[in-house]
């Protein structure tokens, strides 16, 4: 993986010296700390660094190819899985390669089949193309969102960058905010809007997007998009059709040329892709390092819930022995999650998930001192119909985000001095506008056309916000974190699947469970879904409220020009427990994404 930048300016003449270039291309030190490079013409500049993975020895980026009179140049973050196969292909085309990455290989392939190779890609990207002749440039993402591009456009430039740090190092771009900003910021966030990243002068390019920027126009054009069709396999197909795309999609994303390993909490996704990756490493006499993550004195206050009715420990070692792995334990401590809510915001230039984003990002760091790549489970709960809000009838039949229905509550914490200017009906749009774009065949039951809505609700809003978490905090590690749930195969074949295939024996995942049969031992394969751990010690919460306490007694802190500070002393005494994402924050969470929110406007210089 890597990080990819760049600028397109056709009424100035790019000068390479300019310090920032350097400045840019510096934000992205993390993502790719093994290689840097920068291209330029008179108006393209094209920059890179680059975490070697695959051909480690060469593929060197940005690269060029040149075909049939013109010339070609590519920035690339991502991983395809069926590179082989196209370019089997592309050599019966006449094309040639002097690398064994995937780099060339999508250039090639841009160069032979134009925006059309986008239907062949199986993978997980973001790139940029300079076609020299045209002086237009080519850019896309991948169809599920994994990898991300955000650009900003204006008066015959454009600027793009895999991060908004990165992004925001340029000068034209501005910092200030809008009355759309504070609605994604309270009352979305930490999830966004597709396209949304909080600064009215950045976007973001959406997932299964391309765009071509020329001197004339910037054109944006959907290629990727869920349809519904007849499923036509009974129950039996259904299940092993699953098992052959999920155990299929595992294999191809194992294909590394630095040390692998997986993450392992003992639930049903993450077990089900370290035992498919521990076969196949013992039939070639390896063995699979996993991965797992608790916080100190976990035992002694963990507190058993609907969301979470059992802590990990037990579940990770049942599957370590039954495949046999070299199992790591990752123990945080409170001051770990705490010290990491601030290089988050760092990596990620747009306010967080606190610290069910910051203890992810220590335990990467962790792992990278072991690993290079690893493959998470990720995107199997929305695929397969793995969240309760699937499952419990009254959230999933009520208008809205099933993890965002506190609009009211959210309201409050917006300041008086700008409330007046934030549409309270702005969730219920957003969601509107979603499900309008859901697609249906005719005549589905009430209840398969809900699931189909739920489908998208989840792959295009809450699952981008955990792919969003999980790139960021991975590359800020230098680690580079595969999620074979999201291929497109399996995606594509799942949203048409009908619901009683999916809750098969009324229980959550029902339909994958059945298919990891023989894969995983009972315990765990019919183990209730918890999601990923976070701490319950009471320290956490007493030095989050410590920190809190100095931010409510700068009474001139620039927080307050967004938040009530109210509303947030409010938050700070309170002893119940208000959902603010679903189950993922809770009251201690919320405080710390008002931290990280202050440090987030201090650390950009944000304006309103």
């Amino acid at each position: 993986m890597c990080g990819i930048a760049g600028i397109i300016d056709y009424k100035s003449k790019l000068n390479p010296q300019n310090d920032i270039y350097k400045s840019m291309l510096n934000t992205m030190t993390n993502r790719g700390p093994d290689d840097e490079g920068m291209f330029f013409t008179s108006h393209a500049g094209l920059f890179h660094k680059r975490l070697a993975v695959v051909d480690p020895a060469s593929s060197r980026q940005p690269m060029i190819y040149q075909k049939d009179g013109n010339t070609y140049t590519i920035v690339y973050n991502g991983e395809l899985y069926n590179t082989e196969d196209i370019r089997k292909d592309l050599i019966r085309q006449g094309f040639s390669f002097t690398t064994k990455g995937d780099t060339e290989v999508v250039l090639a392939a841009y160069i032979a089949y134009r925006e059309k190779c986008l239907d062949i890609f199986n993978g997980i990207f973001a790139f940029a193309i300079w076609d020299e002749n045209a002086e237009s440039l080519f850019f896309a993402r991948d169809m599920m969102g994994v990898k991300p591009f955000f650009y900003h456009v204006e008066d015959g430039s454009f600027i793009f960058a895999s991060t908004v740090p990165t992004l925001l190092k340029h000068p034209s771009i501005s910092h200030k905010l809008d009355a759309t900003s504070i609605s994604e910021i309270i009352l979305l966030g930490p999830g966004r809007t597709p396209g949304n990243a909080i600064f009215p002068s950045i976007k973001e390019l959406k997932p299964g997007f391309y765009g071509i920027f020329n001197r004339n126009s910037l054109t944006l054009k959907q290629y990727f998009t869920l349809t519904d069709k007849p499923h036509t396999e009974n129950f039996s197909e259904t299940v092993s059709h699953v098992k052959s795309l999920v155990c299929d999609a595992i294999i191809r994303q194992t294909i590394s040329d630095v040390p692998l390993g997986c993450f392992l909490s003992g639930g049903l996704d993450s077990s089900l892709i370290s035992a498919v990756v521990a076969d196949s490493y013992q039939s070639c006499g390896k063995t699979l390092d996993t991965f797992s993550v608790t916080y100190k004195d976990q035992s002694r206050y963990f507190q058993s819930s609907h969301f979470q009715p059992d802590s990990d420990e037990k579940y990770i070692e049942i599957m370590s022995e039954h495949i046999k792995s070299n199992h790591h334990e990752v123990v945080l401590d409170t001051n770990d999650i705490i010290a990491a809510l601030y290089p988050v915001i760092d990596e990620k230039g747009v306010p967080s998930m606190a610290d069910v984003d910051s203890s992810l990002l220590a335990f990467c760091k962790k792992i990278r001192s072991k690993v290079t790549v690893a493959l998470s489970g990720e995107c199997a709960d929305e695929i397969f119909g793995g969240y309760p809000w699937y499952r419990d009838k009254n959230i999933r039949e009520a208008a809205g985000f099933p993890w965002a229905q506190n609009t009211a509550y959210r309201m409050q914490f917006i300041s008086q001095g700008i409330k007046e200017k934030i549409n309270p009906g702005y969730v219920s749009e957003k969601y509107a506008l979603a499900i309008s774009e859901v697609s249906l065949l005719e005549g589905l039951s009430p209840t398969e056309k809900r699931m189909r809505e739920m489908f998208v609700l989840n792959t295009d809003h809450f699952m981008q916000t955990l792919l969003f978490r999980k790139d960021a905090c991975s590359m800020h590690a230098s680690l580079e974190v595969r999620v074979p749930f999201c291929d497109r195969r399996i995606t594509e074949y799942m949203y048409s699947v009908p619901w009683e295939f999916k809750n098969y024996l009324d229980r959550e995942k029902g339909l994958l469970r059945h298919a990891a049969e023989g894969i995983l031992p009972h315990d765990v394969l019919w183990r209730k879904k918890s999601p990923y751990p976070k701490t319950h010690n009471p320290g956490y919460l007493s030095a989050l409220r410590e920190i809190f306490s100095s931010i409510l007694a700068d009474k001139d802190n620039p927080l307050w020009d967004i938040v009530s500070i109210t509303a947030a002393q409010s938050l700070m005494e309170s002893e119940s427990s208000v959902p603010w994402y679903g189950q993922l924050m809770t009251t201690p969470q919320t405080i710390a994404y008002f931290i990280q929110l202050e440090y987030w406007i201090r650390k950009f210089s944000v304006t309103m």
